[in-house]
């Protein structure tokens, strides 16, 4: 696919399977930010460069070999939020304020008012 082993890491079903399972312990900070992202490398707009950058970043946030394991108390997604931070900069004019709302909907689902995963299955 590419030099880039984190963007071959990346896949849908990948991402969301990451996201639902590591919910409460990625936090509210590191999904919102994975999910701004994917919904803006999923919007027919934004450009493939752009698109290349974030699946990247997707993917080294899928991987469960990165920097700090995932499984790390408190600070094993501390690398997963810089390198989706780091993304999120680089492409910023392509990440729009319905990407936001998409992201924001869907943490809705998963989050209560202060941050904690409720017990749904969505």
């Amino acid at each position: 696919m590419s030099d880039n082993k984190y963007l071959d890491e990346y896949s849908d079903a990948s991402f969301w399977s990451k996201v639902k399972g590591f919910a409460q312990k990625a936090g509210y900070d590191v999904l919102e930010k994975a999910l701004k992202l994917y919904y803006s490398a999923t919007d027919d707009d934004t450009p493939k460069w752009a698109k290349t950058t974030i699946f990247a970043s997707l993917g080294y946030f899928i991987t469960p070999i990165d920097a700090i394991p995932d499984l790390t108390p408190v600070v094993g997604f501390s690398d997963d939020l810089g390198v989706l931070v780091a993304a999120a900069a680089a492409v910023v004019m392509h990440v729009k304020s319905e990407h936001s709302d998409k992201a924001n909907e869907k943490l809705g689902q998963w989050f209560n008012k202060d941050g904690d995963t409720e017990k749904s299955d969505e």
